[in-house]
Formats: structure tokens, C-alpha cells, sequence
């Protein structure tokens, strides 16, 4: 059975940095991409990045993330990595990692798309 849990969310200023850990376990093979999503207040869920757990590493940034986030997996501990710098207020919200054993493998990143998610962590941005 596969299980996500993130975590490393918090309260950080604006300007400030915050790295996130998705620990997977239950992946077989066939669980390519690893997504991160977040939620914030109000608003739907939007795909933030995306990473393949192949080795053609197809990687994913939504465009307000680029140059900011980056995102990474560590074959020896499964767990994905989502460090964010430069963070905004607009970052703020509840951060989802997700994955699919689909075949999609990050050429969409959308929620439908994803079969596994985690329990979230909450990341707030103060201004």
C-alpha cells in the first residue's frame, strides 16, 4: 500500500525559505511521477512542480515557482524534496505530495491524474 507524508512546513517571512519532504513507501516501479500541489485558502489545487522517477528525470515547475523551487528525489531514503526560496505571501497554503502509477509520469500535472496523496503540510508566508 503506498503511503506519503509530508512534512517540513511552517511559518517563515517573506523572503525566507522552507524545504519539504515527501517520505513515500509502498512504490513499486510503475509509480513514476512525484508531485507536489498545494492549496491555498479559497482556492483550487494547482500543481506546483513534478519529478520522474525514471531516469529521463522529466521535471515539472508551475511558472510562478520557476527559479525559486526545486525539486528532488532520493532513490536511498524515498523521499521527495521540495526546497523553496525566495518565498511570497501568494505561496501560502497547504502542500500536497501525490503520486500515480498511471504511465503519465509528469507530462500532466493535474490532481485527477494523481492516485496517492499525502496528508499535507501547511506552509504560511507572512507578509
Amino acid at each position: 500500500q503506498v503511503q506519503l507524508v509530508e512534512s517540513g512546513g511552517g511559518l517563515v517571512q517573506t523572503g525566507g525559505s522552507l524545504t519539504l519532504s515527501c517520505a513515500a513507501s509502498g512504490l513499486t516501479p510503475d509509480h513514476y511521477g512525484i508531485a507536489w500541489f498545494r492549496q491555498a485558502p479559497g482556492k483550487e489545487r494547482e500543481g506546483v512542480s513534478c519529478i520522474s522517477r525514471r531516469t529521463d528525470g522529466v521535471i515539472y515547475y508551475e511558472d510562478s515557482v520557476k527559479g525559486r523551487f526545486s525539486i528532488s528525489w532520493d532513490n536511498a531514503k524515498n523521499t521527495a524534496y521540495l526546497q523553496m526560496n525566495g518565498l511570497k505571501p501568494e505561496d501560502t497554503g497547504v502542500y500536497y505530495c501525490a503520486t500515480e502509477h498511471n504511465g503519465i509520469d509528469c507530462t500532466i500535472v493535474a490532481g485527477w491524474v494523481y492516485d496517492y496523496w499525502g496528508q499535507g503540510t501547511l506552509v504560511t508566508v507572512s507578509s
